[in-house]
């Protein structure tokens, strides 16, 4: 399993993909958080947080992660080395977890070097140092799990078709739907008393909790359970095709 993680990323590291990723996300958080006149726009903002780019990432991680998913399994199944990658020593649910985790490892290394907002707001606020830690890195934890499901979601896209951009707009549908969908819903008010029942099937309420800086078990079971059904389903259908 190690050994095909570690293949997955060097197919990420070793091509333009995996930089691509890291530059635009960084670019897009940049140019919003410090230089376009918008409402991120942290100078702007006036005070010393960091809500504008926890905000800002799981919209851009709506159309980054699916970017980076949608080849794992479609390109496999294009080429036709999925049925050799099947005939390996492994389960599938190894061959799902190392996929899955070598997306969700670009990622996080996306988000490194995203920490030079943290050390800048930190050292320019006045006083320096004003700036609620607790809140950043409950809000980074927050992002881990909203980037886990993310990912599982964009496997299972993945998983679903052999062309990378169907596979791409899936998973971004997809991902649009758990993140917003319920939440228009919720505004909708439709379902009376079942309305806030509707809000916690979507992940934005459980992020949004979890960014508050307190790390509710709820909210930890909700992203873990999600992130598991998604690879599930992918196990599923992978498991039910006829090589």
């Amino acid at each position: 399993m190690f050994t095909l993680y570690k293949k997955e990323i060097a197919a990420f590291l070793n091509t333009l993909i995996g930089y691509i990723v890291i530059i635009v996300f960084l670019l897009i958080n940049g140019l919003f958080l410090w230089v376009f006149p918008t409402e991120y726009n942290i100078l702007n903002f006036g005070y010393s947080n960091l809500d504008s780019f926890f905000m800002l990432a799981p919209i851009v991680f709506l159309f980054l992660i699916p970017a980076i998913s949608m080849r794992l399994f479609s390109e496999e199944q294009k080429t036709g080395t999925i049925e050799l990658l099947f005939t390996r020593p492994l389960s599938d649910w190894q061959i799902i977890g190392a996929k899955y985790l070598a997306a969700l490892s670009l990622v996080v290394i996306a988000l490194i070097p995203s920490l030079i907002y943290v050390f800048s707001v930190y050292w320019f606020s006045f006083p320096v140092g004003n700036l609620d830690l607790g809140v950043v890195w409950g809000s980074y934890i927050g992002l881990l799990f909203l980037a886990a499901a993310f990912v599982s979601i964009g496997l299972f896209s993945s998983a679903i078709t052999d062309n990378q951009m169907v596979a791409f707009v899936l998973g971004t549908t997809l991902s649009a739907f758990a993140y917003l969908g319920f939440e228009i819903i919720y505004s909708l008010d439709l379902f009376g008393n079942f309305d806030l029942f509707v809000q916690s099937l979507g992940i934005q309420a459980h992020y949004i909790s979890i960014r508050r800086g307190v790390i509710d078990l709820r909210d930890l079971v909700y992203f873990i359970s999600l992130s598991g059904l998604f690879l599930l389903f992918t196990h599923t259908l992978l498991s039910r095709r006829k090589w």
